[in-house]
């Protein structure tokens, strides 16, 4: 994949935080781990980035791993989202044991493309690349029939990489470690109502190779809740659901101004969700999001597309395919 020298300037912007034009290297990698906040898969996304009380799916992973004590089968999942500025990838496969709850292994890119480094015109010099790696090592299991644990292990890691003459952007990467830790509790015969707690991206400085400087990881505390219900059945039709989720999350030790998300999931049997949520985030990435799920046999599909307030920026799709076992 390559981008145009625009496209990826501002993506850079955006993600770490400056103006490109006036960025070192040690600038431009400085919010290396920056990615770790962008969403993962289609149904959470749809549902306004909502996920800490989210049940049932491998996408739990990325948002509260205690979700993924829920799932009751195997499941293997691909999620896909292009974005203005990268083509994220994350792949994921779980296995359910009654006796050992649920564990699993899931590996997640994040793709910047190529920039060429050009000393004039049509003199290029050189082509560097970003990307970033993320890989999460997953366990969850019911401490009770309603309480749930989970914890992530994840190995993550930056990569600034030169081919030729790239001048002030050398080849630097860095590489560290983090967990997720979480808990859900149901409440009622069915856990209709479910809250969620989590903190995320917990761990060590990210720090690049041969240079004194680290960043800290994007440390995030995350509350939830979700609550689902039975619609008045209608003669004929398959019976229909609605859920409605909230999440607020806050950088670890400030907890004065959160970011809000809500969602709502209207379901029509087990084959078909239609999904719609608002983000109300201290970032760019604030504002609504819509999409829908499909059911064929034991194939889910998920879709999420993410409608930026600002207007800045074309706005991600999201895609998942996700196979039970």
């Amino acid at each position: 994949m390559r981008r145009s020298r625009c496209s990826l300037a501002a993506g850079l912007a955006l993600v770490f935080g400056s103006p490109l034009a006036a960025q070192t290297t040690n600038d431009v990698i400085a919010a290396g781990a920056a990615f770790l906040l962008f969403p993962v898969g289609g149904r959470a996304a749809a549902l306004g980035q909502t996920g800490a009380a989210s049940r049932g799916s491998a996408e739990a992973a990325f948002w509260n791993p205690a979700g993924l004590a829920t799932l009751e089968r195997n499941e293997v999942a691909l999620h896909h989202a292009s974005t203005f500025v990268s083509e994220n990838t994350a792949l994921s496969g779980y296995i359910a044991s009654r006796r050992l709850g649920v564990v699993g292994l899931a590996g997640y890119l994040v793709d910047y493309g190529t920039q060429e480094i050009t000393r004039g015109p049509g003199q290029v010099t050189g082509r560097i690349s970003l990307k970033n790696l993320e890989m999460l090592a997953s366990s969850a299991t019911e401490i009770t029939g309603s309480l749930t644990f989970g914890l992530n292990y994840k190995l993550i890691q930056f990569r600034h990489e030169c081919s030729g003459d790239c001048g002030v952007f050398p080849s630097v990467a860095g590489t560290t470690h983090g967990l997720d830790v979480g808990m859900q509790y149901g409440f009622g015969a069915k856990e209709a109502l479910r809250l969620g707690a989590a903190v995320q991206h917990a761990g060590f400085p990210l720090q690049l190779e041969n240079r004194d400087q680290a960043d800290p990881l994007p440390t995030r505390v995350q509350f939830g809740a979700s609550y689902e219900t039975a619609l008045p059945p209608v003669e004929g039709a398959e019976p229909a659901r609605v859920r409605v989720l909230m999440d607020v999350q806050e950088p670890w030790g400030r907890y004065t101004n959160p970011d809000l998300r809500i969602g709502a999931e209207l379901s029509y049997g087990e084959t078909i969700q239609l999904r719609g949520g608002y983000a109300w985030l201290h970032s760019e990435s604030s504002g609504a999001s819509l999409g829908a799920g499909l059911r064929l046999g034991r194939v889910l599909l998920d879709f999420a597309r993410l409608f930026y307030a600002s207007g800045t920026f074309d706005e991600p799709v999201h895609l998942s395919l996700s196979v039970l076992l």
